[in-house]
């Protein structure tokens, strides 16, 4: 699923985010999802969250599992 519609999103949801210094490459870091940044229910580039090891990033896509 994408990170664009936070309905898809849930505090301790397994995520890739992109970080702000890894936005040109694309890079993308996993992580589990502590808090939510974005307050609107939907942003194109990514609802942006907070990991539990603290690092902030927009929601590329959710990990099913």
């Amino acid at each position: 699923m994408n990170g664009q519609n936070r309905k898809n999103i849930q505090i301790g949801s397994e995520v890739y985010i992109i970080l702000k210094k890894d936005q040109r490459s694309g890079k993308r870091t996993k992580g589990i999802v502590k808090d939510f940044l974005t307050k609107k229910r939907f942003h194109p580039h990514g609802i942006k969250v907070r990991l539990q090891d603290g690092r902030v990033g927009r929601v590329q896509e959710v990990i099913d599992k």
